[in-house]
């Protein structure tokens, strides 16, 4: 099934909660874009805008490639689906998903939260959850409780149910499981994988450092039984490879790119240095997840219009 990007609360925002009724509904695309925002930007436009100038086409929703997912509110109180419409409409459309960060969703009184995500699905954005699933795995009866949480995301009008357990030691059977539970509703799962436990908590690098990382081996595993499972796409956990570390892990990211396919592999990157060095390394197309903040930014980047002193001019594509 195709993708679409996410979006962000608060007013009328999109989150990274990392935000349709019956269980009988079939499951909606990722990336439905209505008509009216399938219209081309002045960029885009050469005959009437600034289509003269070169920039790197990118690939019409639904996309596997080059997907953006944005943080909805967690970190401040308003989000920006407001301010990104009907300003910033062109730059949303070219976006696929929006998360929610864990249980913020919950916060909501259900008349916006509903709003939040009408307006999503009209811009071709689905709407994906943060990891509340961990949790609601520490509860006494967690099946009773996973289900009564699936049925209400399904009514709601959520698209993706992010699986993590950075907090968790889960064996992987049983997260297949919970992929199984996710599919029965018709929801996409989405499981977060990653090298160090305790992630997900902004916890300071001495803290992780302490705490210890796995073996990349075991993500890439992971990770391919659960593509094997008819996941879409896996999110990658930032904390441990570029995220509160005194070092990069770049050789993590190069081994994940060698052994997983790319456009089934999402890189968590909400710092301009980190996804600036994605783009730089893997090109254009490389999915990531960064903050509602940092959307224009990206763009800009993806299509080689403007950069940073280690991309400005370099960003190109070969393609008709």
């Amino acid at each position: 099934m195709p993708f679409v990007k996410p979006l962000t609360i608060g007013g009328r925002a999109m989150s990274r909660t990392s935000v349709a009724t019956a269980l009988s509904t079939p499951s909606r695309h990722f990336s439905v874009t209505p008509n009216i925002y399938q219209g081309i930007t002045l960029l885009q436009d050469k005959q009437n805008g600034f289509g003269f100038a070169r920039s790197n086409p990118r690939p019409a929703k639904p996309r596997t490639k080059g997907v953006t997912e944005i943080r909805g509110p967690y970190y401040s109180m308003v989000s920006n689906l407001p301010e990104v419409s009907p300003n910033r409409a062109s730059v949303l459309a070219r976006n696929e998903s929006a998360e929610t960060k864990p249980g913020a969703f919950s916060l909501f009184h259900e008349k916006p939260l509903r709003e939040l995500v009408d307006l999503a699905h009209e811009h071709g954005v689905y709407i994906s959850t943060g990891g509340w699933a961990e949790h609601l795995l520490t509860h006494p009866d967690p099946n009773t409780v996973f289900d009564r949480y699936l049925r209400k995301c399904k009514d709601l009008g959520l698209d993706v149910i992010e699986l993590s357990s950075g907090f968790l030691s889960i064996p992987e059977d049983d997260w297949l499981r919970l992929i199984d539970k996710v599919h029965s509703y018709k929801l996409e799962p989405k499981p977060e994988l990653g090298i160090q436990f305790g992630a997900g908590g902004d916890t300071p690098a001495s803290g992780l450092e302490a705490i210890g990382t796995s073996d990349p081996g075991k993500l890439v595993n992971s990770g391919r039984r659960f593509l094997d499972a008819g996941v879409k796409r896996l999110m990658i956990e930032s904390e441990g490879i570029t995220e509160n570390v005194t070092a990069w892990r770049t050789d993590v990211v190069s081994k994940i790119m060698k052994e997983l396919p790319a456009e089934r592999v999402m890189f968590e990157a909400a710092d301009p240095k980190v996804f600036s060095w994605y783009v730089r390394e893997f090109g254009m197309d490389v999915n990531l997840f960064v903050d509602h903040s940092q959307i224009v930014q990206l763009e800009c980047l993806r299509t080689g219009i403007w950069g940073t002193a280690d991309t400005w001019g370099k960003i190109v594509s070969f393609r008709s």
